[in-house]
């Protein structure tokens, strides 16, 4: 029994071994190609000197899923997705509590592949509990899919429990996205009041928040409220998105977010 206790003892030491000395090849790898190589170049218009950095890194480790992961961000930037998607389930393959989470989040926001997106979330939340990406839970995320989907009753359920978590953890602050996204379920649902009063939590936060304005307006006039005074709401919402008051995600940079209102000029 001692020598079996010993021997498991040993396995696991060696194991360990082998998982610190393979992160410390990997980060010489990624300082190597990446940090020395790629990222002295400018993908946006040098993207075959970044890509042939990152190639030579993988040449001599294709195990290392942040290669794969830096491959696949900059195609995701300029919208070629079907080139970026491989190299990032490359990523996935290699690390897949790292990089499963970032898949659901680039179906989401950027290729717009919802279905896929809700199961990649399932089974983050399956293997490792309802964690965060980009700001925001996965259950958040697969809210946003179901809106894109239309099936609004599990997105109205999702947000109304994502913002009961906020509030009742406060170790993250309450965020109007959050709002925004849960008076929307509530909006497609025809529920008018209840829209409106969380419309307004989010500008209590934020109080330039184009997009909430608008959605507000449309609330009001679905209500009976007069036109005139939806009409100045709306007025007031396209004057704050010509000033950049938009959904205050990064990502907007790349992507318009669901729901986020584009304005004529």
């Amino acid at each position: 029994m001692k020598n079996i206790t010993l021997g498991i003892s040993l396995f696991f030491t060696l194991l360990s071994y082998a998982q610190v000395s393979t992160n410390k090849a990997h980060d010489a790898i990624v300082e190597e190609f990446l940090t020395n190589c790629a990222e002295k170049h400018n993908y946006g218009f040098e993207m075959s000197e970044w890509q042939e950095c990152l190639d030579q890194g993988l040449k001599k480790d294709s195990t290392v899923a942040y290669l794969w992961q830096q491959k696949a961000m900059p195609y995701f930037k300029c919208k070629k997705y079907e080139v970026g998607m491989p190299y990032l389930n490359n990523a996935v393959l290699y690390n897949k509590q790292e990089w499963l989470p970032y898949r659901g989040f680039m179906k989401c926001i950027f290729t717009k592949n919802y279905s896929e997106a809700i199961i990649d979330f399932e089974e983050c939340i399956k293997l490792y509990g309802n964690g965060y990406r980009m700001d925001h839970t996965y259950s958040f995320y697969i809210g946003l899919c179901y809106l894109q989907l239309n099936e609004y009753e599990k997105a109205e359920k999702l947000f109304d429990d994502y913002v009961a978590d906020i509030y009742k953890n406060r170790q993250q602050l309450e965020h109007p996205t959050a709002y925004f996204y849960q008076g929307i379920a509530k909006y497609e649902l025809k529920k008018w009041e209840e829209a409106i009063a969380v419309f307004d939590k989010a500008l209590k936060i934020y109080p330039q928040f184009s997009d909430v304005k608008y959605y507000k307006a449309i609330c009001w006039l679905k209500q009976g409220k007069s036109r005139e005074e939806a009409i100045a709401l709306i007025s007031i919402a396209k004057e704050d998105a010509a000033m950049g008051y938009t959904i205050n995600e990064d990502n907007t940079v790349y992507e318009t977010y669901p729901y986020q209102k584009k304005f004529s000029k």
